[in-house]
């Protein structure tokens, strides 16, 4: 019996996805659970299985293809069973036409001549027959710097095209299509960039956000920080750690910013779970470290540095950036002072994170130079008020300042 391969919710958000590339080809045999190509999601990159064994029959979204969830991209069936009734049934829910890569080469209208600038710009390997091999990162990397992977030479295994390769060669220039401006460039948005414009309109509309801001002495984590970096035991520390750790402790005693805000009620945790800002190629992630009131300074540093690999990596799955309590953004590698950040719903909170400066301030009526940091609360009137947050903002400096109770 047929089974249609379907364009699968492969995230808990996911509304559409985008085929980066199928890993088996028309006429290929395959069998239940075997992963048959890989799909962009708004999050990672994941891997669609098939959910039936037979023949790969027909492939009705090729690479590149963006398709709602729900909509068919494939048939299975047995070599000789008739898939015609499903090729026609049901055409609101049939996956777009495949996507230009993808189409033959006789359908495509002929490529415009290239300038001689455009021409010295590309590698001069010659592309091999058939489809480029290339690992999904670096098919990634080459569609948003605009460059063909026909034309670049792999290193990896078998001659595979790996992102080294990408970010080696020259990029090459978008033709400009007739009737167009070559002043500027329309990109298409990729699915996590979808996904954020989304839920930034979900959250700056809707939650009434107000915002707390107090500044934080860091001599005494920074010495706390030195001292155990100079044991040579475990991971390094970083302030970021230190900070993680300082909000996972201070929410167990603050519970009434621990919390969601759901339609009709309001969620308190009494477990805390981070999530931690983590910027990536098209926009933003939030990966979360799990019971991170539980876990020590240093479990909490090994688990963020693996955690931001993965999700830079696009390697994330649901269960890693999904179910935070509260949120931790750091822009102070930026030398970024102070920001506001946006709520991540239903979270109803969080804390922004600038730069570590020193500054002339008084102590003891003397003037003394020392490493400051400010701290951003965003709060979701909703479940928080002023004086809420402000209790919470208030513990989490209190431990900043003394950290020797929340580094071991």
């Amino acid at each position: 019996m047929a089974t249609k391969v379907l364009m699968e919710a492969l995230s808990p958000t996911m509304e559409e996805g985008k085929v980066l590339s199928w890993l088996k080809r028309e006429g290929d045999t395959v069998s239940s659970g075997e992963v048959l190509a890989e799909v962009e999601t708004d999050k990672a990159v994941m891997e669609l299985q098939a959910r039936g064994s037979g023949v790969l029959r027909k492939i009705l979204a090729g690479d590149g293809a963006t398709v709602e969830v729900g909509s068919i991209v494939g048939i299975i069936a047995a070599a000789d069973e008739d898939i015609g009734s499903l090729l026609q049934a049901d055409p609101s829910k049939q996956a777009p036409p495949q996507a230009e890569a993808a189409k033959p080469a006789a359908s495509r209208p002929p490529p415009k001549p290239e300038s001689p600038a455009m021409a010295a710009a590309a590698t001069t390997a010659p592309p091999s027959a058939g489809r480029v091999k290339a690992s999904p990162l670096a098919r990634r990397l080459a569609e948003d710097r605009g460059l063909e992977l026909a034309g670049v030479s792999g290193s990896g295994p078998g001659g595979r095209i790996v992102k080294r390769d990408v970010e080696r060669a020259a990029i090459r220039p978008l033709p400009v299509a007739a009737g167009t401006s070559s002043g500027y460039e329309d990109v298409e948005l990729s699915q996590i960039r979808k996904t954020i414009a989304k839920r930034l309109v979900q959250s700056l509309g809707p939650i009434p956000h107000f915002f707390l801001t107090t500044e934080v002495d860091m001599e005494r984590a920074a010495d706390a920080r030195a001292h155990l970096n100079g044991l040579d035991d475990g991971p390094r520390i970083s302030f970021n750690d230190i900070i993680l750790k300082a909000v996972a402790a201070a929410l167990t005693q603050h519970r009434d910013c621990n919390a969601w805000w759901l339609d009709g009620k309001i969620r308190y945790f009494n477990e805390v779970h981070l999530s931690v800002a983590v910027a990536v190629q098209d926009g933003l992630i939030t990966p979360v470290i799990r019971n991170a009131h539980m876990k020590s300074l240093r479990q909490i540093a090994a688990e963020s540095r693996e955690l931001a690999d993965r999700a830079r990596n696009r390697k994330l799955t649901p269960e890693e950036y999904t179910g935070g309590t509260f949120s931790v953004s750091n822009l102070g590698m930026f030398d970024i002072d102070q920001f506001t950040g946006v709520i991540n719903p239903p979270e109803a909170g969080l804390i922004a994170v600038g730069s570590i400066a020193e500054k002339p301030v008084v102590v003891d009526a003397d003037v003394t130079v020392r490493r400051r940091m400010r701290l951003t609360m965003s709060c979701d009137h909703r479940v928080i008020d002023g004086a809420t947050g402000a209790r919470f903002l208030q513990t989490v400096r209190r431990m900043l300042e003394n950290p020797l109770a929340i580094v071991w």
